[in-house]
């Protein structure tokens, strides 16, 4: 084959492939995930204020306390597959927030269980979570260390 017949075998090809693939839908798509992670950031904020009038909660008390609801909620949906259904409609708008993390934690804990505790749920469960932890504990104790030196 010569340089330019194949250059037009490639592009009939990858024509023919691209006639399979629907097309997405950007515009769409970004709606979506902008509205359920903003739906989602409403809830915690709504927490918030609930938390702060009704226990008098402030400062980190408060960001934690709320940073536990939303990952038990997160967490919890997972468990009843309400969070799958959510995600595979919202794209990204669902894994962005604190939810998104609860969301990668449980579910490979929840597939994997059949496998038992600690090679299937407990093993399984920080595949995805795992260097993200890994990561936050190393960060965290480096900015210690130097903190303390300060």
């Amino acid at each position: 084959m010569t340089g330019k017949n194949r250059q037009n075998y490639n592009k009939n090809y990858i024509a023919y492939v691209n006639s399979f693939d629907p097309p997405t839908q950007h515009f769409k798509n970004c709606f979506r995930a902008f509205i359920v992670g903003g739906f989602v950031c409403c809830i915690g904020q709504f927490l918030r204020y609930f938390f702060e009038s009704v226990f008098s909660l402030s400062g980190d008390e408060l960001s934690g306390t709320v940073s536990i609801a939303l990952i038990f909620l997160g967490t919890l949906l997972t468990g009843l597959g309400v969070y799958d259904r959510i995600g595979r409609n919202a794209g990204a708008g669902s894994i962005v927030p604190i939810t998104g993390f609860a969301n990668s934690v449980a579910s490979p804990a929840i597939e994997f269980k059949t496998e038992g505790l600690v090679y299937g749920m407990a093993a399984k469960m920080f595949i995805v979570a795992g260097p993200i932890i890994v990561f936050g504990v190393l960060a965290g104790t480096i900015v210690g260390i130097v903190y303390l030196f300060l």
